[in-house]
């Protein structure tokens, strides 16, 4: 009787786990974008209480006092200036050029320019001076959120996010995803590793582009790429493209 109820309940937990789980593989983007909320606005306390976090200080030591050297520096520099203007726009111009149609281009710089925007924005409200001593970079303005962080993630995510949707070949969809993220990843440990941001600024810029990625896939990229998120470019020109 008692091996029987066990049984019973295991099953009962089994079939939750279960539909809890395709429940939130449904609602996968709400998922992410509460789950960095949370992240978001535990950093935004500690940092309007003034305090300097666990994670800064654990970031200092290991990137700051341990990680750096000559030889190291120059391909930092070399990583945080992907997320520089001048750059992102090239890409930009890239993005327009190779892409099937001018819609996936003009959405792409829509999401950089708006992001941007709202980076600027949280800036200001927060205010947070930047790290002092050790810089080996000039920055100017307020710390947090990290805006090379947060355009990183909003620009390469948003290409990440296409990659996905529209890549065909799984061997190609998981190298460049591998490949962006690793470049979001580097450009946020490069801002640390200059000394130019504290490591709640970086998380808190990837957290920021995180949130703001799920609103935009999910009410502006639409209406470039049509009710779906496919763009008649895309699944008419760009079916070989994808599989290739």
């Amino acid at each position: 009787m008692n091996d029987s109820g066990h049984l019973r309940g295991s099953g009962s937990l089994r079939a939750y786990s279960l539909r809890l789980v395709a429940l939130m593989r449904a609602h996968r983007r709400l998922v992410v974008a509460l789950a960095a909320l949370s992240v978001f606005l535990v950093l935004l306390a500690r940092i309007l209480a003034g305090d300097i976090m666990a994670l800064d200080r654990a970031a200092y030591a290991l990137i700051v006092e341990n990680l750096r050297a000559g030889w190291l520096t120059p391909i930092m520099e070399g990583f945080s200036a992907l997320a520089t203007p001048v750059v992102l726009v090239t890409l930009l111009l890239v993005i327009a050029a190779f892409a099937p149609g001018a819609r996936p281009g003009w959405c792409c710089a829509l999401n950089l320019a708006l992001s941007t925007v709202v980076n600027l924005v949280l800036k200001a409200l927060v205010a947070r001076p930047r790290p002092e001593g050790f810089r080996l970079a000039q920055a100017s303005g307020f710390s947090f959120p990290s805006g090379h962080s947060m355009a990183a993630m909003a620009f390469f995510g948003l290409i990440i996010w296409f990659v996905w949707r529209y890549e065909r070949n799984p061997r190609m969809r998981a190298g460049l995803t591998a490949a962006f993220s690793f470049i979001i990843l580097m450009i946020g440990v490069s801002r640390v590793y200059l000394g130019v941001h504290y490591a709640s600024d970086v998380v808190g810029g990837f957290c920021a582009a995180l949130i703001w990625l799920a609103l935009y896939t999910r009410m502006a990229v639409p209406l470039f790429m049509g009710a779906d998120g496919a763009s008649p470019d895309l699944s008419e020109g760009g079916g070989e493209s994808r599989s290739s």
